[in-house]
């Protein structure tokens, strides 16, 4: 499905022309449109797209990435390593076009690109700035998983919204990664379904036996109170360094990239050490070695909607949860007697003093607790609803389905 794409294309070094044999040649393709990129962060996206990739090919459309200027347009290619029925899409554009030639080039890109699809497309969106270049794509079915309220991060577009209106419009299905974005949409749409965050609990439950250290890490003193995810402006830094000050014997080890902070931004102690970002493989390693799991998320207008995948993958985890009064953890964990809640910096202290108490009772009732919870619990659930969901989408429109993938240019 990937061949005979008219424009330049290049192949990662264990792709082929062919169609690997091992993928049957009728299987729908899922066609996934977002803007985080594949290996940026192991999360949502790709605990959604591994699971749907055992009965659909799925392609991975990246943002584009900025060539030189006299280079040519084109599209990479190459397969997920563990995932053959996985491929990444990136278009490559020379610097210095244009908003609208952007556009422009990357619609002539994807429409020569889909054009060789067969068979059954589901087209879906994790952000709608995607849409401009793909709206032309007549797919059998059009997901919209809102992950994020993108429109309240940092460096948002005006017009996003009005994507985000043409895409629900366009939409057969709403997916949300949390209540709260459940709570915003559900009037949006006809069929929007809240699909919180959820774990693969035997990968993070590895962090319950004891292993070796990180190389990185193991020269840090105990008590650790980690944090691993992405550090942008959703991350709360005054309060970190307010921890800091206050315990300076806590070592307060972070994992994950800065992005949209500039490194003058963070926030500089003895007892903070950035440890840079870490393969998804290799996060129940770090945790293993952490007394106290933290979420000192900054309780700003990028935050109003998040649901944190971190928060069932700590107690996954074995470790007791301090975070910001996030709503969605408020509201599904904040019950539970291994998650504190701290709105200050003071707050935030004695909730971890708690924290370190119940991480030295590894097997106390507060994880009983967390562990009875988390059993209901699971990426393997949730991406068999939303393909359910799917399938019904799919026998609905089988009757009006158009012969052709592209529609005629608007």
């Amino acid at each position: 499905m990937l061949t005979g794409v008219p424009v330049p294309f290049d192949l990662a070094p264990t792709d082929s022309l062919a169609e690997p044999a091992t993928l049957p040649l009728k299987r729908p393709t899922l066609l996934c449109f977002s803007h985080l990129r594949w290996d940026f962060v192991f999360q949502r996206p790709q605990q959604l797209m591994t699971r749907f990739a055992r009965d659909m090919d799925v392609i991975y459309w990246e943002e584009p990435v900025v060539l030189g200027r006299r280079e040519t347009a084109h599209l990479k290619v190459r397969q997920v390593e563990g995932f053959p029925a996985v491929r990444v899409v990136v278009p490559h554009l020379p610097a210095g076009l244009t908003m609208a030639e952007a556009e422009a080039t990357l619609t002539r890109l994807f429409e020569a690109f889909a054009s060789a699809l067969r068979g059954s497309v589901i087209a879906w969106y994790y952000t709608p700035l995607m849409l401009p270049f793909s709206r032309n794509l007549v797919a059998d079915a059009v997901v919209f998983d809102v992950m994020d309220e993108l429109s309240m991060f940092r460096f948002a577009p005006d017009f996003l919204l009005s994507l985000e209106q043409e895409l629900i419009d366009r939409a057969d299905l709403v997916f949300t990664g949390g209540s709260s974005l459940f709570e915003a949409k559900k009037n949006r749409h006809h069929s929007v379904h809240c699909f919180a965050s959820s774990v693969d609990r035997s990968h993070f439950m590895r962090a319950r036996s004891a292993h070796a250290d990180p190389s990185d890490q193991a020269k840090l003193p105990h008590p650790r109170l980690g944090f691993y995810g992405v550090i942008d402006e959703r991350f709360d830094v005054a309060l970190l360094a307010q921890i800091a000050d206050l315990r300076p014997d806590w070592s307060l080890v972070m994992v994950g990239p800065v992005v949209k902070i500039a490194d003058d931004e963070l926030p500089r102690r003895a007892n903070i050490h950035y440890l840079g970002a870490k393969t998804y493989p290799e996060l129940p390693d770090y945790l293993a070695g952490w007394d106290v799991a933290l979420m000192p998320f900054a309780m700003n207008e990028a935050t109003k909607f998040i649901s944190p995948t971190k928060t069932p993958e700590y107690l996954a985890a074995g470790r007791p949860v301090v975070s910001t009064p996030i709503r969605d953890v408020v509201r599904h964990y904040g019950h539970l007697e291994g998650v504190g809640i701290a709105a200050t910096a003071a707050e935030f202290v004695a909730a971890c003093e708690t924290a370190l108490d119940q991480s030295r009772d590894p097997t106390g009732e507060w994880l009983v607790e967390a562990d009875v919870m988390l059993s209901a619990a699971s990426w393997e659930t949730v991406q068999s609803r939303m393909a359910g969901l799917i399938a019904e989408v799919l026998d609905d429109n089988a009757d009006t389905a158009m012969p052709s993938l592209l529609a005629a240019a608007r």
